[in-house]
């Protein structure tokens, strides 16, 4: 095996200017500079020299005009793993793919569209519906006006959320409401906070899971993982913590009264396992991803979000995972590396045995 050049695309919290009137959450998604270093272990582990391209902004700053792929981006690398989350509208985490894909540098983790797809809630809820996969109920609001005349996807409480972001962007514990008056605040806020619609769903009761998944035909279900609730509100402690909780923990103290409600039997974690792996294989997902489910009043897993492009951060759930394990955030990280290196060194078989060459200079970890 030759030792390959793997770039890494990310970006930073200093990556993008804050706009006037941007909520304290806006940059929360950027990965700090512990989760690059981790990476960097991680390739320099598998044998392979991790090379920094920086951000998407970077990257088009390597464009020559005029210039043909794989030249046109000025990158000497021989494979990319994508860190980057993009700024602003629904496509913002395609930002990157798409020009390593215009390039011709192959990339470890999931293409533009899953990533486009997954990042829009409402429409990730409607095709994992469509799968047989049970979803809550939900409607998308581009304004507060809306909301006197709006048939409502179910009984209050509802939970109101941010339609395209992640890391509990946009969560507060306002989110849960219990009046047509509440709703419209809430929807009001995301509107006005965010620039986006705001979905509205019924707020699921029950205890909360991440599923985390690594590697490919199919992904590995790693141990389920119970996020602790905030007990006042049953919201996901993760997200009263962060920059946008901050008005709950002014108001009821610093320490959140929270506690872990589910009893994760076997056959639950199955249950689990089977439906994140069905939703990661719905959207085309590769190499890893999580998956975010909350149980209903009877106890059955309903699908929250699945996030292909997750937080790698020393506190996430990667590194909790690699503790449970005995090992470090490094070897942990380097099973997703070599998912990816893995999945294209298959994929040159492939274009091989049809007769095919794969693109020059272009080693894909064989």
């Amino acid at each position: 095996m030759r030792t390959l050049r793997i770039g890494l695309v990310y970006e930073t919290f200093e990556t993008y200017p804050r706009r006037s009137g941007d909520p304290i959450d806006a940059h929360v998604e950027f990965e700090p500079e512990s989760t690059l270093e981790a990476l960097e272990e991680a390739i320099l582990q598998l044998g392979h020299r991790p090379v920094c391209l920086g951000s998407p902004l970077d990257l088009v700053a390597r464009l020559a005009p005029g210039a043909a792929p794989p030249k046109s981006l000025g990158l000497d690398v021989d494979v990319a793993f994508n860190l980057a989350e993009g700024f602003g509208g629904r496509n913002r985490e395609a930002w990157a793919p798409v020009l390593l894909e215009m390039a011709g540098v192959p990339t470890i983790g999931s293409d533009a569209l899953s990533l486009s797809l997954s990042l829009d809630k409402a429409w990730t809820n409607r095709t994992m519906a469509a799968a047989g996969i049970p979803v809550a109920a939900q409607t998308s609001v581009a304004q507060a006006s809306e909301v006197q005349k709006l048939e409502l996807p179910a009984p209050f409480p509802l939970f109101v959320k941010p339609r395209w972001e992640g890391t509990a962007k946009g969560i507060r514990a306002s989110s849960r409401v219990d009046s047509r008056a509440a709703l419209a605040c809430e929807v009001e806020r995301i509107v006005s906070d965010y620039r986006q619609p705001a979905l509205v769903e019924a707020f699921i009761p029950g205890a909360e899971y991440s599923v985390t998944l690594i590697g490919n035909d199919p992904p590995r279900a790693l141990p389920a993982l119970q996020r602790a609730l905030e007990r006042e509100t049953g919201i996901g402690l993760h997200a009263l913590e962060g920059p946008g909780g901050a008005e709950c923990r002014t108001s009821r103290g610093d320490a959140l009264d929270h506690g872990t409600p589910g009893i994760l039997t076997a056959e639950l974690e199955a249950c689990l396992a089977e439906r994140a792996i069905h939703a990661f294989e719905t959207l085309d997902c590769r190499d890893f991803a999580r998956v975010d489910f909350r149980l209903d009043a009877a106890g059955d897993p309903i699908f929250l979000e699945i996030n292909p492009l997750p937080t790698f951060a020393v506190d996430g759930s990667f590194a909790i995972l690699a503790e449970l394990e005995g090992c470090s955030l490094s070897e942990m990280l380097g099973r997703c590396v070599q998912a990816g290196l893995d999945r294209l060194a298959i994929e040159v078989q492939r274009e091989r045995g049809r007769g095919l060459e794969p693109s020059k200079g272009r080693d894909s970890g064989e």
